[in-house]
């Protein structure tokens, strides 16, 4: 005899249900469009709503990676007082998430406002659309200068609802929600083929400033979101491509912060590269060699220093500007960047979340400003501290390597001086 049950109205007999609640699951955090922008965990992701300060923040956490590097990925929700929502940089809007944001909704108002703060972060960019279309009522604002590769297309052809998409005046004073809202807008930057832009919204209530790229903080263990499924974190906890990591919390830390090295210096100077001959002969061996697995390969071989490198880069959770944009981004305009930062840090606020990484992040102006005094040859005040000092010059040779091959090409137009 067969006995029946109800899963969120559907009701399953035993013998199917098995079959039927996997498919429920999949359906939940099904995100189809994953093909536009390939990161891992492709169609599948999870979310994460925490609420940051209570009744007026909340951030909503997915996942995102390339070869198991996987690292968080962030919306962030905010109370309007006159009722309402603004969401700034919206995650993909699978059903998990929308019903997230569907309770927030039901007690707090709808979402009037949705912000995409950058021009050039298709991680951002590629989920505006499809998340507006759940918003019928909410008005989208950009970052100014947008644009697309390789065809700069209008933003209606890129999936933005084309009547109520509008840029953000220059003016924050002139943005409908003035009144709780101040935002900076950085660049946009020459890049040669493209532009880099980003807006820093500060929410005065809560003294809270969002941003999107520019600054991060890394947590010494790894996120909730990327817990989820340890098998990224547990892929890079090895040391040989034979091993077999078991599932601790001591092992899942380890591979985070391999992780985050790779993440922040694409390859640190604390990996090496076996060869050829002992990536085939080693892959042999591994017990796993499914694609999951990559069928084995495992083409690292940390040196016995890494978590050195680690803690020397985390210093202790301190906010720092993420390594590819001092290397390559930034450094295009460091009184650009300097003239921001300035205008950033004299905004009150205590608390910081970003977009990526750990959120939120407590954080005083002074510590946001020396974050970017690696754009300067006299950093501000003339002292090097725990927020301002250099991170390992032999860590950021991956990045002046692509830095050298754009510039030999004249794809990107050369760093200018310090200021």
């Amino acid at each position: 005899m067969r006995t029946s049950r109800i899963w969120r109205g559907r009701r399953v007999t035993h013998g199917e249900s098995t079959v039927n609640v996997e498919n429920v699951r999949l359906q939940e955090y099904s995100w189809p469009f994953w093909p536009i922008f390939p990161l891992y965990p492709y169609g599948q992701r999870r979310t994460i709503r925490r609420e940051v300060i209570k009744d007026t923040i909340w951030t909503f956490d997915q996942m995102q990676g390339v070869f198991y590097v996987v690292v968080p990925i962030r919306m962030t929700v905010v109370k309007l007082e006159t009722g309402g929502l603004l969401v700034y940089a919206p995650v993909a809007p699978t059903r998990e998430c929308i019903r997230l944001m569907q309770d927030l909704v039901a007690e707090y108002g709808d979402v009037k406002y949705i912000i995409l703060p950058t021009i050039s972060g298709l991680e951002h960019k590629v989920f505006v659309g499809p998340f507006a279309r759940y918003f019928p009522s909410a008005q989208v604002f950009v970052a100014p200068q947008q644009w697309s590769f390789p065809v700069n297309l209008p933003l209606s052809w890129l999936g933005l609802p084309g009547k109520r998409t509008q840029v953000l005046p220059t003016d924050s004073s002139q943005a409908p929600f003035a009144d709780e809202f101040d935002y900076a807008i950085l660049g946009p930057i020459d890049l040669g083929p493209g532009r880099f832009a980003e807006v820093a919204f500060l929410h005065r209530r809560s003294h809270t400033l969002l941003v999107t790229d520019t600054i991060v903080s890394v947590p010494a263990d790894p996120p909730a979101i990327v817990q989820i499924d340890p098998y990224p974190l547990l892929y890079h906890a090895k040391d040989r491509a034979y091993d077999i990591v078991a599932d601790t919390q001591v092992n899942r830390r380890k591979g985070w912060q391999r992780i985050t090295l790779f993440a922040f210096y694409f390859r640190p100077s604390v990996v090496d590269v076996p060869t050829w001959k002992d990536i085939f002969r080693d892959a042999q061996k591994a017990p796993e060699r499914s694609r999951k697995a990559y069928f084995g390969f495992f083409p690292f071989k940390w040196q016995q220093q890494w978590q050195r490198s680690f803690e020397v880069l985390r210093g202790d959770g301190r906010i720092f500007v993420a390594p590819v944009l001092q290397s390559l981004i930034l450094n295009r305009a460091p009184q650009e960047t300097i003239n921001w930062a300035n205008q950033v840090a004299k905004w009150d606020f205590q608390w910081i979340i970003p977009c990526h990484f750990d959120a939120p992040i407590k954080a005083k102006p002074q510590e946001f400003r020396q974050a970017f005094s690696f754009l300067e040859k006299y950093p501000t005040g003339g002292l090097i501290n725990s927020y301002s000092y250099p991170l390992p010059a032999e860590d950021f040779q991956v990045l002046r390597d692509i830095d050298e091959g754009l510039n030999k090409f004249g794809i990107v137009p050369p760093a200018k001086e310090k200021v």
